[in-house]
């Protein structure tokens, strides 16, 4: 089970990706969390000790050279476009019981050539996570889809995307759409956050119209307690529990 969450940022998609990763695990299965949004919180979402002092990929400027064959940050040369990383999710990762988390750092775009190792390595990682691996992956991802490929996107079994009742919050959804639509991404599905009743409900559905929902989750003061307290949001009304506990079913095989 491969599974990619995005959204704008703050809407709550690391709050969803954590309770996947924790109720597959106690569902018995391996789960690899993978946190590709810059912002680096899956690993404090899920309270993961050591979490915070965990680099990025993208900051193993070392591995990153051992493995493309070039200094990250030099200009020009050649380099490795198919590293070496099969052996990196046992190597790189750190385990709280079931669950392996990784922290791979963001993409970088165009214009920025002097960086393509890192962009290769990480490209490579993901493909391997998604094409080579038995475990569930669930990929905390940013506003975008950089780290996915054509290939890597068609083994992708659902894309989430996390959208609250606000105008910003449904453009980027909308442009994750496209972009998932770009590269072949087929399987996309909606989850509403932050609802307090049946008006933001009923609003989301309406504008995005065409689009599935599989689920809303309550408004919880429980959620941005636990955020602010770096834990897992464990203590949230039953409400919230029974709504997170529908789209990990639906969403489940």
């Amino acid at each position: 089970m491969k599974i990619a969450i995005s959204g704008k940022g703050g809407v709550g998609k690391t709050t969803l990706s954590a309770f996947l990763c924790k109720w597959f695990g106690d569902q018995g299965r391996t789960v690899l969390a993978i946190d590709a949004d810059p912002a680096t919180n899956l690993g404090a979402a899920l309270a993961i000790p050591g979490a915070d002092s965990l680099p990025p990929i993208t900051e193993m400027k070392s591995l990153i050279a051992e493995r493309t064959g070039t200094q990250p940050g030099s200009m020009g040369g050649y380099f490795k476009l198919n590293p070496k990383v099969d052996d990196l999710p046992d190597k790189i990762a750190i385990s709280d019981g079931n669950i392996r988390l990784m922290v791979m750092g963001g993409v970088q775009q165009g214009g920025s050539g002097c960086l393509c190792p890192e962009n290769a390595l990480l490209k490579t990682l993901v493909a391997h996570l998604i094409l080579g691996r038995g475990e569930v992956v669930v990929m905390d991802m940013a506003a975008g889809l950089e780290h996915l490929g054509r290939g890597t996107a068609e083994a992708v079994d659902r894309l989430v995307i996390v959208v609250e009742p606000g105008r910003r919050s449904i453009d980027v959804a909308q442009r994750i759409r496209t972009l998932a639509g770009d590269i072949g991404l087929k399987n996309i599905y909606l989850v509403g956050n932050k609802v307090r009743g049946s008006g933001d409900r009923e609003f989301l559905q309406q504008i995005l119209e065409g689009l599935q929902f599989i689920g809303f989750i309550p408004y919880d003061d429980k959620i941005i307690e636990a955020d602010l307290k770096g834990e897992f949001a464990s203590d949230v009304s039953d409400q919230t529990r029974t709504a997170l506990e529908e789209i990990a079913n639906t969403i489940s095989p």
